[in-house]
Protein backbone atom coordinates (compact mmCIF):
# COMPACT_ATOMS: atom_id res chain seq x y z
CA UNK A 1 0.00 0.00 0.00
CA UNK A 2 1.32 3.28 -1.26
CA UNK A 3 1.53 6.86 1.25
CA UNK A 4 -1.64 8.09 1.97
CA UNK A 5 -1.06 11.46 1.94
CA UNK A 6 0.35 13.29 -1.63
CA UNK A 7 1.93 16.58 -2.60
CA UNK A 8 -1.12 18.46 -1.10
CA UNK A 9 -2.92 16.16 1.65
CA UNK A 10 -5.12 13.21 0.95
CA UNK A 11 -7.22 13.49 -2.10
CA UNK A 12 -9.37 11.17 -3.88
CA UNK A 13 -12.69 10.31 -5.09
CA UNK A 14 -15.72 11.32 -2.44
CA UNK A 15 -17.24 8.44 -0.03
CA UNK A 16 -15.36 6.09 -1.82
CA UNK A 17 -11.28 6.81 -1.56
CA UNK A 18 -11.74 9.97 1.27
CA UNK A 19 -14.66 8.75 3.13
CA UNK A 20 -16.61 9.46 6.97
CA UNK A 21 -14.47 6.93 8.38
CA UNK A 22 -10.96 8.49 7.07
CA UNK A 23 -11.82 11.73 7.77
CA UNK A 24 -13.14 11.02 11.08
CA UNK A 25 -9.73 8.48 12.10
CA UNK A 26 -7.26 11.42 9.95
CA UNK A 27 -8.93 14.16 12.59
CA UNK A 28 -8.26 12.25 15.63
CA UNK A 29 -4.95 11.16 14.42
CA UNK A 30 -4.12 15.09 13.55
CA UNK A 31 -5.34 16.32 16.99
CA UNK A 32 -2.76 13.81 18.45
CA UNK A 33 0.08 14.85 16.56
CA UNK A 34 -0.91 18.66 16.04
CA UNK A 35 -2.32 19.34 19.23
CA UNK A 36 0.23 18.60 21.45
CA UNK A 37 1.76 21.56 23.11
CA UNK A 38 4.82 21.39 25.78
CA UNK A 39 5.04 24.90 26.00
CA UNK A 40 1.99 25.25 28.25
CA UNK A 41 0.88 23.42 30.92
CA UNK A 42 -3.05 22.37 30.75
CA UNK A 43 -3.82 23.99 27.22
CA UNK A 44 -6.58 22.99 25.22
CA UNK A 45 -5.82 22.86 21.34
CA UNK A 46 -8.01 24.70 18.72
CA UNK A 47 -8.38 24.03 15.56
CA UNK A 48 -10.36 25.90 12.44
CA UNK A 49 -11.92 24.08 10.28
CA UNK A 50 -12.98 25.34 6.45
CA UNK A 51 -13.92 23.54 3.33
CA UNK A 52 -15.27 24.41 -0.84
CA UNK A 53 -18.62 24.36 -1.62
CA UNK A 54 -18.57 20.86 -2.96
CA UNK A 55 -21.50 18.82 -1.90
CA UNK A 56 -19.54 15.93 -0.32
CA UNK A 57 -17.37 19.18 1.93
CA UNK A 58 -20.47 18.72 4.26
CA UNK A 59 -20.37 15.38 5.33
CA UNK A 60 -16.39 15.63 5.39
CA UNK A 61 -15.97 18.70 7.04
CA UNK A 62 -18.30 17.29 10.23
CA UNK A 63 -16.63 14.17 10.38
CA UNK A 64 -13.04 15.66 10.54
CA UNK A 65 -14.42 18.17 13.16
CA UNK A 66 -16.13 15.34 15.13
CA UNK A 67 -12.10 13.24 15.12
CA UNK A 68 -10.49 16.89 16.32
CA UNK A 69 -13.38 17.46 19.03
CA UNK A 70 -13.70 13.86 19.90
CA UNK A 71 -9.91 13.91 21.04
CA UNK A 72 -10.51 16.82 23.25
CA UNK A 73 -9.61 19.68 20.43
CA UNK A 74 -12.34 22.82 20.52
CA UNK A 75 -12.82 23.03 16.67
CA UNK A 76 -14.12 26.33 14.86
CA UNK A 77 -16.26 25.40 11.25
CA UNK A 78 -15.26 28.45 8.97
CA UNK A 79 -18.04 27.09 6.44
CA UNK A 80 -17.21 27.83 2.78
CA UNK A 81 -13.93 29.44 2.69
CA UNK A 82 -10.67 29.73 0.20
CA UNK A 83 -7.70 27.37 1.61
CA UNK A 84 -5.93 30.54 2.17
CA UNK A 85 -7.76 31.94 4.20
CA UNK A 86 -8.08 29.26 6.03
CA UNK A 87 -4.01 29.18 6.24
CA UNK A 88 -4.22 32.58 7.50
CA UNK A 89 -6.85 32.23 9.87
CA UNK A 90 -4.83 29.33 12.06
CA UNK A 91 -2.42 32.28 12.39
CA UNK A 92 -4.91 35.09 13.12
CA UNK A 93 -6.85 32.76 15.64
CA UNK A 94 -3.63 31.54 17.43
CA UNK A 95 -5.12 28.11 16.50
CA UNK A 96 -2.95 24.80 16.99
CA UNK A 97 -4.00 23.55 13.76
CA UNK A 98 -6.24 23.87 10.63
CA UNK A 99 -7.79 21.36 8.52
CA UNK A 100 -8.67 22.34 4.42
CA UNK A 101 -11.63 19.62 3.10
CA UNK A 102 -10.77 20.66 -0.78
CA UNK A 103 -10.02 18.85 -3.72
CA UNK A 104 -8.57 22.30 -5.23
CA UNK A 105 -9.00 22.39 -8.83
CA UNK A 106 -10.72 18.60 -9.42
CA UNK A 107 -13.70 18.11 -10.50
CA UNK A 108 -16.99 17.86 -8.15
CA UNK A 109 -17.04 13.95 -7.79
CA UNK A 110 -14.00 14.37 -5.98
CA UNK A 111 -12.34 15.72 -2.67
CA UNK A 112 -9.69 16.28 -0.01
CA UNK A 113 -8.54 16.27 3.51
CA UNK A 114 -5.16 18.88 3.82
CA UNK A 115 -3.39 19.86 7.10
CA UNK A 116 -1.93 22.93 8.66
CA UNK A 117 -0.12 23.72 11.94
CA UNK A 118 0.52 26.60 13.49
CA UNK A 119 1.18 29.78 11.97
CA UNK A 120 -0.70 28.20 9.18
CA UNK A 121 2.41 25.72 7.07
CA UNK A 122 1.78 22.92 5.53
CA UNK A 123 2.88 19.88 7.24
CA UNK A 124 6.48 17.99 6.18
CA UNK A 125 6.69 14.74 5.23
CA UNK A 126 7.45 13.54 8.39
CA UNK A 127 4.44 15.20 10.26
CA UNK A 128 2.51 13.62 7.88
CA UNK A 129 3.95 10.05 8.32
CA UNK A 130 3.51 10.31 12.16
CA UNK A 131 -0.41 11.45 11.33
CA UNK A 132 -0.62 8.40 9.51
CA UNK A 133 1.26 5.86 11.45
CA UNK A 134 -2.07 6.85 13.93
CA UNK A 135 -4.77 5.72 11.70
CA UNK A 136 -6.31 2.74 12.58
CA UNK A 137 -4.42 2.57 16.10
CA UNK A 138 -6.47 2.41 19.95
CA UNK A 139 -5.63 5.68 21.58
CA UNK A 140 -7.50 6.97 25.12
CA UNK A 141 -10.66 9.56 24.10
CA UNK A 142 -10.91 12.12 26.88
CA UNK A 143 -14.12 12.25 28.53
CA UNK A 144 -16.47 14.34 30.60
CA UNK A 145 -15.17 17.82 30.82
CA UNK A 146 -12.26 17.07 28.60
CA UNK A 147 -13.91 16.67 25.16
CA UNK A 148 -13.73 19.05 22.49
CA UNK A 149 -16.06 21.67 21.92
CA UNK A 150 -17.49 22.76 18.50
CA UNK A 151 -18.63 26.42 17.25
CA UNK A 152 -19.64 28.16 14.08
CA UNK A 153 -17.72 31.59 12.99
CA UNK A 154 -17.96 32.05 9.40
CA UNK A 155 -18.77 36.05 8.66
CA UNK A 156 -16.33 37.28 11.14
CA UNK A 157 -13.74 35.11 10.06
CA UNK A 158 -14.17 35.76 6.52
CA UNK A 159 -13.96 39.63 6.97
CA UNK A 160 -10.70 39.51 8.73
CA UNK A 161 -9.23 37.61 6.03
CA UNK A 162 -10.74 40.04 3.15
CA UNK A 163 -9.02 42.50 5.26
CA UNK A 164 -5.66 41.28 5.42
CA UNK A 165 -5.47 40.84 1.51
CA UNK A 166 -6.92 44.06 1.01
CA UNK A 167 -4.81 46.12 3.24
CA UNK A 168 -1.29 43.96 2.16
CA UNK A 169 -1.74 46.16 -1.32
CA UNK A 170 -2.19 49.87 0.71
CA UNK A 171 -6.09 49.57 1.40
CA UNK A 172 -7.97 51.95 3.60
CA UNK A 173 -10.78 53.64 3.85
CA UNK A 174 -9.11 56.92 2.18
CA UNK A 175 -6.92 55.09 -0.36
CA UNK A 176 -8.57 52.59 -2.96
CA UNK A 177 -5.63 51.79 -4.96
CA UNK A 178 -7.30 49.56 -8.05
CA UNK A 179 -9.27 52.87 -8.91
CA UNK A 180 -10.19 52.84 -12.44
CA UNK A 181 -9.62 49.53 -13.37
CA UNK A 182 -12.23 47.25 -14.79
CA UNK A 183 -11.41 43.64 -13.67
CA UNK A 184 -13.32 40.52 -14.89
CA UNK A 185 -13.09 37.43 -12.44
CA UNK A 186 -14.24 33.66 -12.42
CA UNK A 187 -14.39 32.36 -8.91
CA UNK A 188 -14.40 28.31 -10.82
CA UNK A 189 -18.17 28.23 -8.54
CA UNK A 190 -15.94 27.64 -5.79
CA UNK A 191 -14.78 29.04 -2.41
CA UNK A 192 -13.77 32.68 -3.42
CA UNK A 193 -17.06 33.51 -4.43
CA UNK A 194 -18.12 36.23 -2.62
CA UNK A 195 -14.67 37.06 -1.15
CA UNK A 196 -12.61 37.28 -4.70
CA UNK A 197 -15.09 39.91 -5.90
CA UNK A 198 -15.62 41.48 -2.32
CA UNK A 199 -11.30 41.99 -2.26
CA UNK A 200 -11.42 43.65 -5.41
CA UNK A 201 -14.37 45.48 -5.58
CA UNK A 202 -13.05 46.94 -2.00
CA UNK A 203 -9.68 47.52 -3.22
CA UNK A 204 -11.48 50.16 -5.79
CA UNK A 205 -11.53 47.86 -8.81
CA UNK A 206 -14.76 47.57 -11.06
CA UNK A 207 -15.97 43.99 -10.87
CA UNK A 208 -17.59 42.14 -13.54
CA UNK A 209 -18.35 37.90 -12.54
CA UNK A 210 -18.81 35.39 -14.12
CA UNK A 211 -19.25 31.38 -12.25
CA UNK A 212 -19.73 32.98 -8.78
CA UNK A 213 -22.78 30.55 -8.02
CA UNK A 214 -21.59 27.84 -6.02
CA UNK A 215 -24.45 25.20 -5.63
CA UNK A 216 -22.18 22.32 -4.70
CA UNK A 217 -21.78 20.45 -7.39
CA UNK A 218 -20.80 23.04 -10.14
CA UNK A 219 -17.21 23.38 -8.44
CA UNK A 220 -14.61 23.63 -11.55
CA UNK A 221 -17.06 22.79 -13.98
CA UNK A 222 -15.99 24.12 -17.17
CA UNK A 223 -14.79 27.39 -15.01
CA UNK A 224 -12.18 28.84 -13.02
CA UNK A 225 -8.05 28.75 -14.00
CA UNK A 226 -8.40 24.95 -15.54
CA UNK A 227 -11.06 26.12 -17.93
CA UNK A 228 -10.61 29.79 -18.91
CA UNK A 229 -12.29 29.69 -22.01
CA UNK A 230 -15.27 31.69 -20.50
CA UNK A 231 -13.47 34.30 -19.39
CA UNK A 232 -11.49 34.99 -22.08
CA UNK A 233 -14.75 35.87 -23.91
CA UNK A 234 -16.22 37.97 -21.13
CA UNK A 235 -12.51 40.02 -20.94
CA UNK A 236 -13.06 41.05 -24.21
CA UNK A 237 -17.00 41.20 -24.03
CA UNK A 238 -17.27 43.56 -21.12
CA UNK A 239 -13.80 45.54 -22.32
CA UNK A 240 -12.06 45.08 -19.32
CA UNK A 241 -8.60 46.14 -18.38
CA UNK A 242 -7.86 42.19 -17.32
CA UNK A 243 -9.33 39.13 -15.95
CA UNK A 244 -8.55 36.79 -13.56
CA UNK A 245 -9.62 33.13 -12.94
CA UNK A 246 -9.26 30.97 -9.37
CA UNK A 247 -9.54 27.26 -9.15
CA UNK A 248 -11.71 25.57 -6.30
CA UNK A 249 -10.24 26.47 -3.44
CA UNK A 250 -8.40 29.87 -4.81
CA UNK A 251 -5.24 28.54 -3.88
CA UNK A 252 -4.59 29.43 -7.64
CA UNK A 253 -4.81 32.36 -10.04
CA UNK A 254 -4.37 32.83 -13.56
CA UNK A 255 -4.91 36.24 -15.75
CA UNK A 256 -5.73 36.93 -19.30
CA UNK A 257 -5.18 40.09 -20.61
CA UNK A 258 -7.78 42.54 -22.82
CA UNK A 259 -7.46 41.29 -25.69
CA UNK A 260 -8.26 37.53 -24.19
CA UNK A 261 -5.11 36.05 -24.11
CA UNK A 262 -4.32 33.94 -21.42
CA UNK A 263 -1.41 34.97 -18.74
CA UNK A 264 -0.18 31.99 -16.78
CA UNK A 265 1.40 31.37 -13.47
CA UNK A 266 5.31 31.78 -14.85
CA UNK A 267 4.61 35.61 -15.96
CA UNK A 268 2.19 36.42 -13.32
CA UNK A 269 5.50 35.51 -11.21
CA UNK A 270 8.01 37.27 -13.63
CA UNK A 271 5.31 40.42 -13.20
CA UNK A 272 5.59 40.40 -9.46
CA UNK A 273 9.20 39.33 -9.54
CA UNK A 274 10.37 42.72 -11.15
CA UNK A 275 7.68 44.64 -9.43
CA UNK A 276 9.34 44.04 -5.88
CA UNK A 277 13.08 43.93 -7.12
CA UNK A 278 12.55 47.93 -8.52
CA UNK A 279 10.38 48.34 -5.18
CA UNK A 280 13.43 46.95 -3.08
CA UNK A 281 11.28 43.87 -1.49
CA UNK A 282 12.69 41.02 -3.19
CA UNK A 283 14.74 39.35 -1.04
CA UNK A 284 18.17 38.05 -2.03
CA UNK A 285 16.88 39.53 -5.33
CA UNK A 286 15.39 35.47 -5.65
CA UNK A 287 12.47 33.48 -7.11
CA UNK A 288 11.97 30.30 -6.54
CA UNK A 289 9.70 28.16 -9.05
CA UNK A 290 9.60 24.28 -9.94
CA UNK A 291 11.25 22.53 -12.94
CA UNK A 292 8.43 22.51 -15.10
CA UNK A 293 8.84 26.82 -15.35
CA UNK A 294 8.95 27.66 -19.07
CA UNK A 295 12.78 28.08 -20.02
CA UNK A 296 11.16 31.75 -20.97
CA UNK A 297 10.90 33.04 -17.34
CA UNK A 298 14.36 32.01 -16.29
CA UNK A 299 15.82 33.84 -19.26
CA UNK A 300 13.36 36.63 -18.48
CA UNK A 301 14.49 36.77 -15.03
CA UNK A 302 18.39 36.65 -15.55
CA UNK A 303 18.00 39.51 -18.03
CA UNK A 304 16.43 41.74 -14.67
CA UNK A 305 19.42 40.90 -12.30
CA UNK A 306 16.91 37.98 -10.32
CA UNK A 307 18.29 34.77 -9.30
CA UNK A 308 15.49 31.60 -9.80
CA UNK A 309 15.38 28.60 -7.78
CA UNK A 310 14.36 25.26 -8.81
CA UNK A 311 12.65 22.88 -6.94
CA UNK A 312 10.47 19.76 -7.63
CA UNK A 313 6.93 19.83 -8.63
CA UNK A 314 4.13 21.03 -5.92
CA UNK A 315 4.10 24.07 -3.85
CA UNK A 316 4.91 22.61 -0.72
CA UNK A 317 8.90 22.18 -2.06
CA UNK A 318 8.48 25.45 -3.48
CA UNK A 319 7.20 26.61 -0.04
CA UNK A 320 10.02 24.58 1.92
CA UNK A 321 12.89 26.42 0.00
CA UNK A 322 11.34 30.05 0.67
CA UNK A 323 11.38 29.28 4.34
CA UNK A 324 14.83 27.53 4.32
CA UNK A 325 16.16 30.28 2.46
CA UNK A 326 14.20 33.38 3.60
CA UNK A 327 12.85 34.19 -0.01
CA UNK A 328 9.76 36.04 -0.78
CA UNK A 329 8.15 34.88 -3.51
CA UNK A 330 7.94 31.89 -5.60
CA UNK A 331 5.04 29.67 -7.29
CA UNK A 332 4.06 27.30 -10.23
CA UNK A 333 3.09 27.68 -13.76
CA UNK A 334 -0.58 26.50 -12.72
CA UNK A 335 -0.87 29.93 -10.71
CA UNK A 336 0.08 28.64 -7.35
CA UNK A 337 1.79 31.79 -6.23
CA UNK A 338 3.35 32.38 -2.92
CA UNK A 339 4.13 35.88 -1.04
CA UNK A 340 5.42 35.01 1.43
CA UNK A 341 5.13 38.37 3.57
CA UNK A 342 1.80 38.13 3.25
CA UNK A 343 0.87 34.40 3.06
CA UNK A 344 2.12 31.01 4.03
CA UNK A 345 0.53 29.44 1.07
CA UNK A 346 -0.23 30.45 -2.43
CA UNK A 347 -3.47 32.90 -2.59
CA UNK A 348 -5.03 33.23 -5.71
CA UNK A 349 -7.16 35.96 -4.32
CA UNK A 350 -3.61 37.91 -2.87
CA UNK A 351 -2.27 37.56 -6.43
CA UNK A 352 -5.18 38.82 -8.20
CA UNK A 353 -4.75 42.24 -6.18
CA UNK A 354 -1.07 42.38 -6.31
CA UNK A 355 -0.93 42.13 -10.13
CA UNK A 356 -3.99 44.17 -10.47
CA UNK A 357 -1.83 46.66 -8.09
CA UNK A 358 0.98 46.40 -10.43
CA UNK A 359 -1.26 46.99 -13.26
CA UNK A 360 -2.04 50.04 -11.95
CA UNK A 361 1.17 51.51 -10.96
CA UNK A 362 2.68 50.99 -14.11
CA UNK A 363 0.77 52.26 -16.19
CA UNK A 364 0.80 49.88 -18.72
CA UNK A 365 -1.73 46.93 -19.58
CA UNK A 366 -0.98 43.81 -18.56
CA UNK A 367 -0.17 42.29 -21.67
CA UNK A 368 2.44 44.71 -22.07
CA UNK A 369 3.88 43.70 -18.62
CA UNK A 370 3.12 39.57 -19.71
CA UNK A 371 5.07 40.43 -22.95
CA UNK A 372 8.31 41.08 -21.11
CA UNK A 373 8.13 37.31 -19.72
CA UNK A 374 8.30 35.66 -23.16
CA UNK A 375 7.15 31.73 -22.67
CA UNK A 376 9.03 29.51 -25.36
CA UNK A 377 6.95 26.96 -26.78
CA UNK A 378 7.18 23.67 -24.70
CA UNK A 379 5.97 20.36 -25.59
CA UNK A 380 5.01 18.35 -23.05
CA UNK A 381 4.89 13.93 -24.00
CA UNK A 382 3.38 11.30 -21.20
CA UNK A 383 5.45 8.09 -22.29
CA UNK A 384 2.91 5.32 -20.35
CA UNK A 385 3.66 2.00 -19.24
CA UNK A 386 7.56 2.52 -19.13
CA UNK A 387 9.96 1.70 -15.95
CA UNK A 388 10.31 5.07 -14.75
CA UNK A 389 13.03 3.96 -12.31
CA UNK A 390 15.42 3.64 -15.14
CA UNK A 391 14.58 7.26 -16.60
CA UNK A 392 18.00 8.67 -15.60
CA UNK A 393 20.30 5.73 -15.52
CA UNK A 394 19.13 4.10 -18.61
CA UNK A 395 22.48 4.80 -20.61
CA UNK A 396 20.75 5.08 -24.17
CA UNK A 397 18.03 7.21 -22.13
CA UNK A 398 20.75 9.78 -20.68
CA UNK A 399 22.77 9.80 -24.02
CA UNK A 400 19.36 10.91 -25.79
CA UNK A 401 18.63 13.23 -23.53
CA UNK A 402 22.09 14.62 -23.91
CA UNK A 403 22.48 15.16 -27.84
CA UNK A 404 18.85 16.83 -27.36
CA UNK A 405 20.58 19.42 -24.93
CA UNK A 406 23.30 19.75 -27.55
CA UNK A 407 20.63 20.43 -30.42
CA UNK A 408 19.05 23.26 -28.19
CA UNK A 409 21.98 24.63 -26.73
CA UNK A 410 20.96 27.54 -24.69
CA UNK A 411 17.59 28.52 -26.68
CA UNK A 412 15.77 24.86 -25.04
CA UNK A 413 15.49 22.67 -22.15
CA UNK A 414 14.87 18.80 -21.76
CA UNK A 415 13.08 17.66 -18.86
CA UNK A 416 12.48 13.82 -18.28
CA UNK A 417 9.95 13.66 -14.80
CA UNK A 418 8.69 10.26 -13.52
CA UNK A 419 5.12 10.56 -12.73
CA UNK A 420 4.73 10.24 -8.74
CA UNK A 421 1.56 7.47 -9.04
CA UNK A 422 1.77 5.83 -12.30
CA UNK A 423 4.25 3.71 -14.43
CA UNK A 424 4.69 7.06 -16.66
CA UNK A 425 7.75 9.14 -17.81
CA UNK A 426 6.57 12.79 -18.45
CA UNK A 427 8.85 14.20 -21.56
CA UNK A 428 9.34 18.11 -21.52
CA UNK A 429 10.79 19.96 -24.32
CA UNK A 430 11.26 23.67 -24.58
CA UNK A 431 12.80 25.05 -27.52
CA UNK A 432 13.01 28.46 -30.27
CA UNK A 433 9.68 26.88 -32.11
CA UNK A 434 7.00 24.90 -31.63
CA UNK A 435 8.27 22.62 -34.50
CA UNK A 436 11.37 21.94 -32.83
CA UNK A 437 10.00 21.81 -29.13
CA UNK A 438 7.69 18.84 -31.25
CA UNK A 439 10.37 17.22 -32.77
CA UNK A 440 13.04 16.66 -30.29
CA UNK A 441 9.67 15.60 -28.03
CA UNK A 442 8.66 12.84 -30.19
CA UNK A 443 12.07 11.43 -30.94
CA UNK A 444 13.21 11.66 -27.16
CA UNK A 445 9.46 9.89 -26.07
CA UNK A 446 10.14 7.22 -28.56
CA UNK A 447 13.63 6.24 -26.94
CA UNK A 448 12.06 6.20 -23.75
CA UNK A 449 9.37 4.40 -25.00
CA UNK A 450 11.61 1.50 -26.33
CA UNK A 451 14.08 1.49 -24.03
CA UNK A 452 11.85 1.98 -20.53
CA UNK A 453 9.01 -0.69 -21.78
CA UNK A 454 7.40 -2.68 -19.17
Amino acid sequence: MGRLFGTDGVRGLANRDVTVELALDLGSAAADVLGRRTDTVGHRPKAVVGRDPRASGEFLSAAVSAGLAGSGVDVVDLGVVPTPALAYLVSAMQADLGVMVSASHNPMPDNGIKFFARGGRKLDDGVEDEIEALLGTSRVRPTGADVGRMRTDAGLATREYVDHVTASIGTTLDHRPLDGLRIAVDAANGAASQVGPEALREAGADVVVINASPDGRNINEKAGSTHPEQLQAVVVAAEADFGVAFDGDADRCLAVDHGGVLVDGDQILGILAKSLREDGHLPHDTLVVTVMSNLGLLLAMRDAGITTRQTAVGDRYVLEDMRAGGFGLGGEQSGHIILAEHATTGDGVLTALHLAARVKASGKRLADLAGEIPRLPQTLINVKDVDKTRASTDERVVEAVAASEAVLGETGRVLLRPSGTEPVVRVMVEAASQAQADGVAERLAAVVREQLAL
